[in-house]
């Protein structure tokens, strides 16, 4: 007798609390000492719950929207055509070391019918002689710009040129696999509600450095878990920039506030990947106010999409490698930019997150609080508690951390079977405790330097 999908789902769902058990068991001892416990301990038994809870939701309820069943069609999401034309962007500046590969990777999706567009941000490095050489060989589109415009910028100047029904981007140090592409159309066609799909990222260099295999295998839990927990509720909050799919009715219109984005009475010129996403999951709430505040641009005066109530997805099976810092440096340089992004993104997606439901709510205002505590907490334990002759508390939480670090390790060593680099990641969890904590601070204090650059040297 076949196994039906409801018994599948509920078998998951049983081996999911299974594996998550002895967790579970240390939650159920510690909760009656929290009465008298002081107040620090609250924060770890937080951490591990919504750890645990961030785990059931991946292992339990996700399921590739490229590998479900077709939902019928709804009539408030208009059907995509059987086989949507995809317009695949990519900005670039003084990367010609690297670009090639990137762009062969992208007249290599096996989609079809494809639009390739590069656009050149005033590179100076001889980017744009390998550009063209490239266009001469490949069905690629090169646009230069005669100057810096920073990386939204060149990218809307890009959409503006795009034709297809679907918009995808990467990022210029990226390469994609085969079909990575068609899968996230795949994902688009079965599910009608998804306004964007997020692929999933690897690192390209993963062997270049300790650094860069401790940030592989941390992708890997980035992605399939995390994102994974944020989909099973259709609402993945950063669809990242390695490969970013969204249907062309869900984000055109958005894309003028995208590149006009302000903050703090400035131009915003960081492309944060999760700004562009927030335009997916708020419009129903203020897509309308932003329509109106760029009324006379083309993207908004040529072609009106209502607001929607979209979904936003993850796609596990489309792969794309992103090239990470291998030294510490350009690594902190990079985490620094991230956490601006994720800062200017809290005072936008935070406005409406609440309204998503209780479910996306406490993930990502969840989410926000531990960000915002990370570098008190680091603090408290690291530095206060020795200067009082606590010496146990420091190693107490780096136990924690170490604990944390290992269950997301087991994670990956569930999802890649044989796989040794597993160890990897609670080095992760240790160098983000008492390192990357206390970027937080600093990326506050200095929101408004910066521009965009992919380079990890």
């Amino acid at each position: 007798m076949p196994v039906t999908a409801p018994v599948r789902r509920g078998l998951r769902r049983l081996l999911t609390v299974l594996a998550l058990l002895p967790l579970i068991v240390l939650l159920a001892r510690q909760l009656p000492q929290l009465p008298y416990a002081p107040l620090l301990a609250f924060y770890g038994f937080a951490v591990l719950t919504a750890t645990v809870a961030v785990f059931y939701l991946a292992y339990a309820r996700y399921v590739d929207p490229a590998e479900a069943p077709a939902q019928p069609r709804h009539a408030a999401f208009p059907p995509l055509p059987p086989s949507p034309t995809v317009s695949l962007l990519v900005a670039v500046k003084d990367e010609a070391d690297g670009i090639e590969a990137c762009v062969r990777s992208m007249t290599g999706s096996e989609h079809r019918p494809l639009q390739v567009i590069v656009v050149d941000d005033g590179s100076t490095d001889g980017t744009a002689e390998v550009l063209d050489r490239l266009a001469a060989e490949l069905p690629v589109t090169v646009l230069h710009l005669p100057r810096n415009v920073g990386k939204k910028r060149a990218l809307v100047h890009a959409a503006r040129h795009a034709t297809g029904e679907v918009l995808a981007f990467t990022d210029s140090d990226c390469v994609l696999a085969p079909d990575a592409v068609g899968r996230c159309v795949e994902a688009l066609l079965r599910r009608p509600d998804l306004g964007a799909v997020s692929g999933h990222a690897r690192a390209l260099n993963p062997d270049e450095s300790l650094l860069s295999r401790v940030q592989d295998v941390w992708y890997e839990g980035q992605f399939r878990v995390s994102k994974a927990a944020e989909a099973s509720f259709g609402a993945v909050t950063c669809v990242s920039g390695p490969l970013a799919v969204f249907r062309r009715e869900a984000v055109f219109n958005y894309l003028p506030a995208w590149a006009a984005d302000r903050f703090l009475g400035g131009e915003f010129r960081f492309a944060t990947d999760r700004q562009l996403t927030g335009y997916v999951l708020g419009q129903r709430w203020i897509g309308d106010r932003l329509k109106a505040r760029f009324a006379d641009s083309p993207f908004v005066s040529d072609e009106d999409h209502p607001p929607r109530a979209w979904r936003v997805g993850y796609v596990r099976s489309a792969k794309v490698w992103t090239t990470v810092p291998a030294r510490l440096r350009p690594f902190l340089r990079q985490q620094t930019r991230w956490k601006k992004s994720y800062v200017r993104n809290l005072f936008f997606t935070g406005t409406f997150m609440w309204r998503r439901g209780a479910g996306p709510a406490a993930l990502y205002y969840g989410h926000a609080l531990w960000v915002a505590l990370a570098p008190a907490m680091a603090f408290s334990h690291l530095v206060w508690a020795p200067l009082r002759g606590w010496w146990a508390v420091p190693l107490l939480y780096l136990c924690g951390v170490l604990l944390k670090g290992t269950a997301w390790g087991l994670a990956y060593r569930l999802d890649n079977p044989g796989d040794p680099r597993w160890a990897y990641r609670p080095l992760m969890s240790v160098l983000s405790a008492t390192v990357l904590s206390w970027l937080l601070p600093w990326s506050v204090g200095t929101i408004r330097r910066g521009v965009w650059s992919r380079s990890t040297v």
